[in-house]
């Protein structure tokens, strides 16, 4: 960016290697909880399904390769955008996976799961020390906590009762010692998998030998809502054939902080860690007939520190596995048959919710998939959107970028009360208003970056815990640097969640109009400040994105004072604004690069820029330049890093390729677009792994995936690009 720098703002220097893309980061310091109440108290062979004729199908049939506009390839002469991109690429440690990423199993099928037959396979991406391939994880949830199941039927990560809470199964960060929910055939299979319609619900079905079986999992919810304890049900349904299975519930180590141990009762054994009291039922509800006149069996050991199960299944056989857990306080133990009925009235609980789901647009079943894991990330008791359900699962393959995502960004809920309020929601959208305003008024009148899924503020601290992280890949660490940083850009985040609450129909409160106004006059006095920046990196900087952040604070504060929803004089706000967007115009463009720069001074591209296409920054000719130089410098086929030099350390942003999508068409490049859009959920280089769960980030060359899941802004990100593109379509 050329220029020279305006009164109140010092240039700052280049970014170094070291520094750039290093995330913020403090020393270890003692254990963080992050709620004030607990700082108070203590690929190998495959073959397709068969049909019901017993002939085979062929693997679904791929959409075609992606091509961007702007040749990117090995061809171009040393030193051209995408040469340096292709060396940075070759710097980053390798990613070990014990499977292949691009394989039909682990991929979004063409044209959505309805168009299709699914693809059987075995489940091989466990390597021998017992991770799993990031992509092989499916989510389930109950609007409090999560739980991940691979496809081998494993449940590696369920925090209880709480996403934020202890994680007594967190065999995803501990293979060893952490430990995991099994439920799988004892001989070879073959295993295919989809939710149910509609649903958060799992169905998984192996395919042995000796015959077939279909396991289906969920985290339950009452009869009004969500249970007072956390359930998780798995049902195991004989289809055909005699099938043995193993089952074991094993409490791990909660990340190397407590030790697990069984207690007999006359309710049955009872397995106690840190706080946690869990039962596990089992029942056999449905002997079956194997037409032998044998039916199913069911034998249970209670060891010491874990419940294992010997299940024999046959057709018509139904046999449930579930845990009960509660945190401090008494626990309710049901029978088998209640978890059963549990299960039923959770897949109608699911298909209610949709029902008020309003969507018909492209892309129907991705974006359908979306918002149904949007609603596991929602925290149901106070309404915060969690970032994502897991923590420290690297971006980086050799380590080191490891961060607790287990909290409510500003800028997620922003993100997603547009996509909830134009899908027709209602009830989300207001709880997540509520709270986050809620919350801002109890700790001050400036908006954090984040706060803890209850709505306190988080501190600073970050604790790494004494576990090796996935393959080895830490640290693992409990809270988040970020807490204490300025970050500009949440002026514009708040402000953007007002305004849509707003347009859609909402009214202000008197307090929040004050504390509102009082927000946009510190936006006026700290637009010129040094901030982290978007990507909350360690070097504070007059980052692009972030003036263009606080532009739009003002200018939507303007719109709210103009509706006489926001009290004061609104002259302020638009002075500003425009001092804001001349000085983004003369200090942070390159007339060399043809695109807004990250920060004066640089040649350096960031993708966040994205976003303010969609802000309504800029959609003309300087905004389509910057598209243009981004794609050359950033992109890797349809996938696209977050800024310059990013490949050498970290996999392509998810986020960021969808944002394209967006800002391709507000630019008016419709077509485009959409085939970008095809790309990235239809295509062989699809962001959507088999079940249409998205991560933080992918390794674009291989198709596996980096960083914490699921990922909420990669979901909102899919969902707003395929709102954007349909609804300016149809302007069009």
């Amino acid at each position: 960016m050329g220029g020279a720098g305006s009164p109140g703002l010092l240039q700052a220097g280049p970014l170094t290697g070291a520094e750039r893309g290093q995330g913020y980061r403090r020393p270890p310091t003692a254990p963080s909880h992050r709620r004030a109440a607990d700082r108070q108290t203590a690929a190998g062979t495959r073959r397709t399904a068969g049909r019901a004729d017993g002939t085979a199908h062929r693997a679904p049939p791929r959409a075609r390769t992606y091509r961007p506009p702007i040749d990117t390839t090995d061809l171009q002469p040393s030193g051209t955008p995408g040469q340096r991109l292709r060396d940075d690429e070759a710097r980053r440690a390798p990613l070990v996976s014990a499977s292949d990423g691009r394989a039909p199993a682990l991929h979004w099928p063409a044209g959505g799961p309805d168009d299709t037959e699914r693809v059987a396979a075995p489940a091989v991406e466990r390597d021998a020390d017992g991770y799993a391939d990031l992509r092989t994880y499916a989510v389930i949830g109950d609007g409090r906590t999560v739980a991940l199941v691979a496809r081998d039927g494993r449940i590696d990560w369920m925090p209880l009762p709480d996403l934020d809470s202890v994680v007594p199964f967190a065999a995803l960060l501990d293979a060893e010692d952490g430990g995991c929910l099994e439920l799988a055939p004892v001989e070879p299979y073959e295993v295919e998998r989809e939710y149910v319609r509609h649903t958060d619900v799992l169905t998984t079905t192996f395919r042995t030998a000796s015959g077939s079986v279909r396991v289906t999992d969920a985290l339950t919810t009452g009869v009004a809502g969500r249970l007072p304890w956390a359930e998780l049900v798995r049902r195991v349904e004989g289809l055909e054939g005699r099938v043995r299975l193993r089952a074991s519930v094993r409490p791990g180590t909660c990340l190397g902080t407590a030790a697990p141990w069984v207690r007999t009762t006359p309710e049955g054994a009872l397995l106690r860690v840190d706080g946690l009291t869990t039962a596990v039922v089992t029942g056999l509800l449905e002997a079956g007939d194997d037409g032998g006149g044998g039916g199913a069996r069911l034998e249970r050991q209670d060891r010491e520190r874990e419940v294992v199960l010997d299940l024999e299944t046959c057709e018509g056989s139904r046999h449930v596995v579930g845990l009960v857990a509660t945190e401090r306080e008494p626990l309710w133990v049901p029978s088998a048959s209640d978890l059963d009925a549990d299960l039923d009235r959770t897949v109608e609980n699911w298909r209610t919710w949709t029902r008020t789901f309003l969507w018909d647009g492209p892309w129907d079943e991705a974006v359908r998939r979306s918002a149904l894991v949007l609603k596991l990330l929602l925290h149901s008791p106070s309404g915060a959107m969690a970032a994502a359900a897991t923590t420290s699962l690297p971006e980086d393959p050799s380590g080191s970028k490891c961060w607790d995502y287990r909290y409510a960004w500003v800028r997620d809920s922003a993100y997603s009360l547009e996509a909830l309020l134009r899908f027709g929601l209602r009830e989300e959208p207001h709880a997540a208003v509520s709270w986050l305003l809620r919350t801002i008024r109890q700790d001050g009148q400036v908006p954090e970056v984040f706060y803890s899924l209850g709505g306190e503020v988080p501190d600073d601290g970050v604790s790494e815990l004494q576990v090796p992280g996935w393959r080895g890949a830490g640290p693992v660490v409990e809270g988040n640097g970020a807490a204490s940083q300025l970050q500009l850009g949440v002026y514009g985040d708040l402000f953007s969640i007002v305004r849509l609450y707003v347009d859609a129909g909402g009214v202000l409160d008197a307090e929040t109009g004050r504390l509102l106004a009082a927000t946009a006059d510190a936006a006026c006095d700290r637009w010129r400040q040094r901030d982290a920046g978007m990507w909350e990196l360690h070097e504070p900087r007059h980052y692009t994105t972030s003036k263009m952040g606080c532009w739009l604070a003002l200018t939507a504060a303007v719109h709210l004072a103009e509706l006489g929803q926001v009290p004061g004089d609104p002259a302020r706000w638009r002075s500003e604004a425009e001092l804001i967007r001349t000085w983004v115009a003369e200090h942070c463009w390159s007339e060399e690069l043809g695109a807004y720069t990250w920060y004066p001074g640089t040649d350096d591209l960031d993708a966040s820029v994205l976003l303010h296409a969609v802000s309504g920054f800029d959609r003309g000719e300087r905004m389509s330049s910057t598209l243009d130089a981004l794609r050359r410098e950033l992109s890797h086929g349809p996938h696209l890093y977050r800024y310059t030099g990013a490949a050498a350390e970290e996999g392509a942003f998810v986020a960021c390729s969808f944002w394209m999508v967006s800002a391709l068409q507000l630019c008016g490049r419709g077509e485009e677009a959409r085939a970008l859009m095809d790309a990235l959920v239809d295509g062989e280089d699809s962001a959507l792994n088999d079940v249409g769960v998205l991560a933080e980030m992918l390794d674009p060359a291989t198709g596996h995936w980096l960083g914490n899941l699921p990922q909420a802004l990669s979901h909102l990100a899919l969902v707003n690009a395929a709102i954007t593109v349909h609804e300016h379509s149809r302007e069009d």
